[in-house]
């Protein structure tokens, strides 16, 4: 824990050294989602390749860009593409920009993701508000010693979405003439996608949505004490009495058709923080 806390002060430092204002607020966006930072008046942009001890993208559609900017007159950390325990990664590697961001002084994150939904009232191109979540992925990124300085060491995840945010998005849903969804998250490793066995288990253990992401960045950021709004585009829908395939390709273009509600969201959201 000490070299990848050292690593992560590392990471800090040249970024620092190389920005003007550090940023309140972060945001991490995910499969085909990485337009929604194009409101942002960027002030520093990096390539994941070029910042020290920072893992990279390997999925076509994360970009891999660290942003620093103003949005709704706050100063943000956008990251164009997240990072799977599906690539390899571990989850000290998933979670590294989280450890980043807290150094940072970053106190609330904002995480955006593709998932297949569940809840049979569920359509392609909703949004659903991420209310709780169901770890299914075997890992845990607080496993091993615990890094005081960071956290507790068993950090209460009974609210682990904030409630404040939760009803800040509804009503920016509103404002716009939307009506969100909100439901379960539940957590896979990946990268297959389910199988209608699975996915009945998963709709009888209260799940609405089902992704490969996020989960670990949550645990972590409520270790951090960060406050936390999950927002999930439901790309397609899951029946498991009639399954039907879904390719990446198809997925990826519900996700980005969704793009222009959700940033709008997310910036009604900053703007009233």
């Amino acid at each position: 824990m000490n070299n990848y806390r050292h690593s992560v002060l590392e990471t800090v430092e040249f970024l620092k050294t190389r920005l003007e204002k550090f940023p309140e607020i972060g945001l991490m966006t995910g499969t085909g989602l990485a337009e929604c930072t194009d409101s942002m008046i960027l002030s520093a942009s990096f390539e994941y390749e070029d910042i020290p001890h920072f893992p990279t993208s390997t999925v076509a559609s994360h970009t891999g860009r660290l942003l620093f900017g103003n949005m709704a007159n706050k100063q943000v950390v956008a990251m164009q593409g997240r990072f799977h325990l599906y690539e390899g990664y571990s989850p000290l590697e998933v979670t590294f920009p989280i450890r980043v961001m807290q150094e940072l002084g970053v106190k609330t994150l904002v995480l955006s993701n593709a998932s297949g939904g569940l809840n049979p009232e569920f359509k392609a191109g909703d949004i659903m508000i991420i209310t709780d979540h169901i770890n299914l992925t075997g890992e845990n990124p607080l496993a091993g010693s615990n890094e005081d300085r960071w956290g507790l060491r068993f950090p209460d995840m009974i609210e682990a979405y904030d409630k404040v945010l939760i009803t800040a998005a509804e009503i920016a849903g509103k404002d716009m003439g939307s009506t969100l969804q909100k439901g379960v998250y539940a957590g896979l490793k990946g990268p297959s996608l389910e199988t209608p066995a699975e996915i009945r288990f998963l709709r009888t253990i209260g799940a609405d949505a089902v992704g490969f992401s996020t989960i670990q960045e949550v645990i972590v950021a409520v270790h951090a004490g960060i406050k936390v709004l999950g927002l999930s585009t439901i790309t397609n829908t899951h029946d498991p009495d009639n399954p039907l395939p879904a390719s990446v390709e198809e997925i990826i273009d519900v996700a980005k058709a969704v793009v222009p509600k959700l940033e709008t969201i997310i910036k009604t959201v900053i703007e009233k923080m």
